[in-house]
């Protein structure tokens, strides 16, 4: 048996005093691969590539820069890119 690795994405809409909580919550939850956070155009404004080793090194830049995004907040969307483990079977 062998594992898959594929990529899910999801689409979340924000008002700006939550993005912030919301940004944390994801990168917390560890299957993570990038985050998009797009205005209410659908424009990107913010795209944080989301890995273990660089998890510790830009959570707190990338969070204060997310922030600063947030006082001018209106209607944000964040779209997630998510690692999804499919086991597959091999036959002999």
């Amino acid at each position: 048996m062998s594992q898959q690795v594929t990529t899910s994405t999801e689409k979340i809409d924000v008002k700006g005093g939550h993005l912030v909580e919301k940004v944390k919550e994801l990168v917390h939850e560890g299957n993570v691969r990038r985050i998009i956070i797009k205005n209410s155009d659908g424009k990107p404004v913010i795209e944080v590539p989301v890995t273990v080793g660089v998890v510790g090194f830009l959570v707190a830049p990338t969070v204060a820069a997310i922030g600063a995004i947030a006082a001018f907040a209106a209607d944000y969307s964040i779209e997630v890119e998510r690692d999804c483990a499919e086991s597959t079977r091999e036959e002999s």
